[in-house]
């Protein structure tokens, strides 16, 4: 359960924030501040995500295996990477 919430849920805040900020009307916050929010936490999930694929080719090459934990962690970290590219 603990590999569930650290691996999974807590990664799973980013993808939910971005697409909060990228959801909500342009009078709430403005369109430069939501673009700006949006580019922010995108860039802070693909560092997140590049520390999480380093740590899961790590765990791989030293036969550990919470290696595919960090793997999933990278994967859903750039959802929101993902996501910015295709909307902007």
């Amino acid at each position: 359960m603990k590999r569930i919430i650290y691996h999974i849920l807590i990664p799973a805040i980013m993808p939910v924030v971005f697409f909060r900020i990228a959801l909500l009307p342009v009078e709430v916050l403005g369109c430069r501040t939501r673009g700006l929010s949006a580019l922010l936490i995108t860039f802070i999930s693909v560092l997140a995500a590049l520390g999480a694929a380093i740590m899961a080719a790590r765990g791989r090459m030293q036969g550990d295996g919470s290696a595919l934990w960090w793997a999933a962690s990278s994967i859903i970290l750039t959802i929101p990477v993902v996501a910015f590219i295709i909307l902007a």
